[in-house]
């Protein structure tokens, strides 16, 4: 068992930055691969990004490929989320999730966090 809590969330102007970080908990927790999603209203839960268990490797969505990076500690079992060079459109809830892999499709985590919002201002 898992479990995730995420925190970092906020309001920051177009163009800022935030850090979101994941903390896991659990026997296990450090390993798992973590992903992040994003859901914004009235839209269906999007891939942002994911890290291997050991953090070597990562796959990022097109969305946000070379403004976000993930990283993790596993020394503190927790997991970030660096967000540069914000826009409008990545106002969301942002959700870490636990699985085995790194994957693209949220159905196959087995772990969720509760979601921190994200809202960017123009």
């Amino acid at each position: 068992q898992v479990q995730l809590v995420e925190s970092g969330g906020g309001l920051v102007q177009a163009g800022g930055s935030l850090r979101l970080s994941c903390a896991a908990s659990g026997r296990t927790a450090s390993s798992y691969a973590m992903g992040w999603f994003r859901q914004a209203p009235g839209k269906e839960r999007e891939f942002v990004g994911a890290i291997s268990w050991s953090g070597g490797y990562t796959l990022y969505a097109d969305s946000v490929k070379g403004r976000f990076t993930i990283s993790r500690d596993n020394a503190k079992n927790t997991g970030y989320l660096q967000m540069n060079s914000l826009k409008p459109a990545d106002t969301a809830v942002y959700y870490c999730a636990a699985d085995r892999h790194p994957l693209r499709d949220s159905s196959f985590y087995e772990y969720w966090g509760q979601g921190t919002q994200v809202t960017v201002s123009s």
